[in-house]
């Protein structure tokens, strides 16, 4: 890879999001999809003088919150059919509602009772909110809540679904709206115009039910932006402006976890992880180093500093060596866990199913539990990181912890 590569596209990443600050968190994990904040003050021992502020929320969802300046976005669902979309807007400052608006779904709302059809994370360029629903419902909003535009997926592929949901989250890259909508009938990945939404492009996909939200990487050659599309039988990486596929790896891939990019590696749920340098059109990537004990489930793997930390569902937190792969250490956390890893300097935020946010020191030998809260509620959403606090969304509200 030129050593270059990687500044190439933090700078058209950059260049694509010119509206937002360095503290926003604009998708699904945040910057880069890493799940890490590059901010140094946030809270590390947590008890109930921690809790900045909760909001009750409209309806139901696993989508994390998505943080635009002094605004958090979120999405949820209501009624017994999970029909009534909701888009909500919070103030940072206070948690009060800002504004709200409400859409019909046009596509099929089924879902496993676990999930929801408001799972997938919505994402931002800094001045328009994107919104992608299980229904595969895709609506875009400026940030004071305007309809600029909204397009049914189901009425244009109307088989286009699973019976479990979709959870897969969109990504914005430039001027194309990255949409997954892997299932295992009419799957295929998009990118939409984020202007009109129309297609700019569309990749049919393996007919595999897939939870994987897409992540960048640079390619080899030139630095521009490539899409990692992930699913059951490996990557298929693309140009994210016309979906031409560069690369391709065929070894395998997680269906639920997705992939990280970091330091210049992509670090892959495969059969455990793999890690490996991206490659370009004609050159494969390079296998990096791969082991089969490190084996992610429901959470995205996640790189901090010189390590790379995997977490099961039921709580064990598995810390390997970025640079080899070997375990350097294993810690039981309390579980069931399905929400991934957040963090920042060398703690990770942890938060299981039935509400307990967990505070990991990964700096220690073995790595430490250094504070726990329990916010008593179920959160299977991944939390998100703005202004110096971190946002926990549960079943019934959304939790501000830290932050002025």
């Amino acid at each position: 890879m030129k050593p270059n590569s990687t500044s190439a596209l933090v700078a058209v990443l950059f260049a694509s999001a010119s509206f937002t600050s360095a503290a926003d968190w604009l998708q699904f994990r945040g910057p880069g999809g890493t799940g890490i904040s590059p901010e140094a003050n946030l809270p590390v021992q947590l008890g109930e003088k921690s809790v900045a502020w909760k909001a009750a929320l409209t309806g139901r969802g696993l989508s994390s919150p998505v943080i635009v300046g002094d605004r958090v976005f979120l999405t949820a669902c209501s009624s017994t059919e999970q029909d009534r979309l909701h888009v909500i807007c919070l103030s940072a400052k206070d948690g009060k509602k800002l504004w709200e608006r409400q859409f019909w779904a046009t596509g099929r709302t089924m879902s496993h009772p676990k999930t929801s059809v408001a799972a997938n994370t919505p994402c931002s360029d800094g001045k328009r909110l994107f919104c992608l629903f299980s229904s595969n419902d895709v609506l875009c909003l400026d940030l004071d809540g305007n309809v600029l535009w909204l397009r049914g997926l189901g009425r244009d592929y109307p088989n286009a679904s699973n019976s479990l949901g979709m959870a897969a989250s969109p990504i914005v890259v430039g001027d194309t709206l990255v949409v997954p909508v892997e299932n295992d009938s009419e799957s295929f990945s998009a990118g939409l115009d984020v202007a009109t939404g129309a297609n700019r492009w569309k990749r049919d996909r393996p007919k595999l039910a897939c939870w994987a939200t897409p992540v960048l990487v640079p390619d080899a050659k030139s630095g521009q932006p490539l899409v990692v599309l992930q699913s059951g039988p490996g990557l298929s990486v693309v140009d994210a402006r016309t979906g031409q596929e560069a690369w391709y790896f065929t070894d395998g891939a997680s269906t639920m976890s997705s992939s990280v990019f970091a330091n210049g590696v992509l670090y892959v749920p495969s059969k455990g992880m793999a890690a490996m340098k991206p490659g370009a059109a004609g050159v494969h990537p390079e296998t990096v180093w791969h082991n089969n004990q490190l084996s992610p489930a429901t959470a995205s793997p996640v790189v901090l500093g010189d390590k790379l930390f995997t977490l099961n569902s039921a709580g064990i937190l598995t810390a390997a060596d970025i640079k080899d792969g070997k375990r350097l250490w294993q810690l039981r956390t309390t579980g069931p866990h399905s929400a991934t890893p957040v963090g920042f300097g060398k703690h990770l935020y942890l938060v299981n199913e039935k509400g307990l946010v967990q505070v990991v020191d990964t700096s220690a030998p073995e790595g430490a539990v250094v504070s726990t809260l329990d916010l008593k509620d179920t959160i299977i959403g991944t939390p998100s990181i703005a202004g110096g606090a971190v946002y926990v969304r549960s079943d019934k509200a959304l939790v501000k912890l830290g932050g002025s």
